[in-house]
Parts: structure tokens; C-alpha cells; sequence
């Protein structure tokens, strides 16, 4: 695509609050055992359905011990093997941080025209990266990620079959490529506005995963598609031992 530039919305950061209840983290199921409903998948995070968990003190029978697991994580609204992200690929904090943004999902319905610090569960997002953190034994040290806002208006009656196909074919290119740690988007509204949203281990990767030719495809077809496309880039970071975060313009080259 060929966006516009747009400032990004003022930056805010927020404090974890201490766990209630420690959570384990098992392992995958394979992806195909979870739902591949855009909706659920957008809406309702049914990719953290695939994260096989117990609670401290909970016992694990020896059929789920030894159950078919993956390394593939769902971390799109895509529920395809080309779509997964290899957890294996990835240092601890950006695997840590994938699974919990397993749990991402908006809380407004206006997401679309919406700050974007407010459209999400960052919270609970955030939670589960403290959590996941002390599960593994790991003291989370401070380190700052890579994020993507894309605001659209459609184009009225737009192909949407070539709309989808180039989304889906960019977001392979962006997997393969590596560092893509969540896609998500939303559903167009009566006014064929609509939000999408890419959180990046580092800008490198996100570089590197636009150079694809379906990128460029879907770049040449901006014109043909949309009345309007903005995107923002900012920073996520994530402080020593998770005590805070900040979401905020990402300032550089």
C-alpha cells in the first residue's frame, strides 16, 4: 500500500499490578484445533484457546502431558500454516510476548476512528507477559518493540476477493520474513472505516517484511482500494520486570 503520513495519538503507559493466581504455560495445541472464524479470531482472541495452561496446585493427567503439542502459534485473524508464527524463531521476551498478545484483542466498538491506545486490552496483555516471565524463570529486562497503526476508508464497492487476497498474501510475506509478532485487523464500519494493527519485534523486521511483491502488489492497488490510508508507527516499550509500559511515537529514521 501507498499511506499518508499521520501523527500518531499521545503516548500513555500504564503499571502492572500484582498476580492473584499464577498461570503455567504448557504448550500449543496444533493450530487446526482452534477455530479459524475471522470473527472469534478478531474479537473474542480465540488464538489464545491454543495455549494449553494450568493453575498452580491443578494436576495434569499423563494424556495431556503427552498430547500432540506445536511450536506455531495463531497471531493473526489467519488460522493457516503459512499464517503461523514459529515460536522457535524467536529470543525469550518476543516469544513471551507472543503468547500474550495471544490474548489481544479491541473493547470498543468504534475501534476503527478511536485513540488507539484504547482500543485494546493492553492490561491484560501485559499481565499475562509478568506472568508467562516468572513461569519460565525469566527477569524480563527492559526493551522496546516495534508497532504499526493502519487507518483505511474503503473505496465504495471495492473487489473484495483481490482486497483479501492481497492481505493475505502480504501477511505471509511478513511471517516468512520473521519478527511479526501480532496482525490484527478489524471488520470495515458503515463507513468503510476500518483499523489495522502490526506489533514488530523491531523496526529492522518490519523493514524487511514489507519488501515482499505482494507488498508492492498491494502498494500499487492503494488507489484502486481506498479513499483514505494513514499509518502510524510507534514504540511499545516494556520495563525492567514488567513494572510498566508505554506505548508512544516512534521517533528516528
Amino acid at each position: 500500500m501507498a499511506p499518508g503520513i499521520a501523527t500518531s495519538e499521545p503516548g500513555t503507559a500504564g503499571k502492572i499490578g500484582p498476580r492473584t493466581q499464577k498461570t503455567i504455560v504448557k504448550s500449543l495445541k496444533p493450530h487446526y484445533e482452534v477455530t479459524s472464524d475471522f470473527d472469534e479470531l478478531k474479537f473474542q482472541a480465540a488464538a489464545s484457546r491454543q495455549i494449553q495452561w494450568h493453575h498452580e496446585g491443578s494436576s495434569i493427567s499423563a494424556s495431556e502431558s503427552t498430547s500432540n503439542t506445536d511450536t506455531r502459534l495463531i497471531s493473526s485473524p489467519y488460522n493457516g500454516v503459512a499464517h503461523l508464527l514459529d515460536l522457535e524463531t524467536l529470543d525469550i521476551q518476543s516469544r513471551i510476548l507472543a503468547l500474550a498478545l495471544a490474548s489481544f484483542r479491541s473493547v470498543r466498538e468504534d475501534y476503527a476512528t478511536a485513540p488507539y491506545i484504547e482500543n485494546f486490552n493492553w492490561d491484560e496483555v501485559f499481565d499475562l507477559v509478568k506472568s508467562f516471565s516468572e513461569d519460565e524463570g525469566h527477569r524480563w529486562t527492559s526493551q522496546t518493540f516495534y508497532v504499526v497503526a493502519f487507518r483505511s476508508i474503503l473505496l465504495p464497492g471495492v473487489d473484495n476477493d483481490h482486497l483479501h487476497a492481497l492481505d493475505a498474501y502480504s501477511h505471509q510475506e511478513a511471517v516468512a520474513s520473521g519478527g511479526l509478532l501480532k496482525y490484527w485487523f478489524g471488520t470495515k464500519d458503515e463507513k468503510r472505516q476500518n483499523l489495522a494493527t502490526c506489533i514488530w519485534r523491531s523496526r529492522e523486521d518490519a523493514r524487511l517484511g514489507g519488501r515482499g511483491p505482494w507488498h508492492a502488489k498491494a502498494r500499487a492497488a492503494a488507489r484502486e482500494l481506498y479513499e483514505n490510508i494513514t499509518f502510524t508507527t510507534m514504540k511499545l516499550v516494556i520495563e525492567d520486570e514488567v513494572a510498566s509500559w508505554s506505548i508512544g511515537d516512534w521517533q528516528g529514521a
